[in-house]
């Protein structure tokens, strides 16, 4: 599945939404377990990477972004690292460093 970043003008909603998750199921599939929530409003939320379940409540461990910026980090657009540093990912708790499993190429 491919969203045009590069062309010229913004991507359709609903590609938006089909891309972020399909990617968020890749990352499931990738990383499967309940101890991180990884959080793509408006679009889907996925809780991934082995660990301490959780089942109420919010979670101990919570990532946020936007979707194109999920989209980016997903097909190695951007970094881990460079994403939190620009302010457009909120990573807190154990686990919620989502380098090991990106890209997901």
């Amino acid at each position: 599945m491919r969203v045009r970043l590069d062309a010229a003008g913004p991507p359709q909603p609903a590609d938006l939404r089909a891309a972020t998750k399909h990617l968020l199921a890749v990352l499931d599939q990738r990383a499967p377990g309940n101890s991180v929530e990884v959080r793509v409003p408006p679009y889907a939320a996925v809780q991934v990477i082995p660990g301490a379940r959780h089942t109420r409540g919010t979670p101990p461990a919570v990532v946020e972004t936007d979707p194109l910026t999920w989209i980016a980090l997903a097909t190695g657009r951007t970094t881990w690292a460079e994403a939190v540093a620009a302010g457009r990912v909120s990573a807190s708790g154990e686990r919620s460093d989502l380098t090991p499993y990106l890209p997901l190429d």
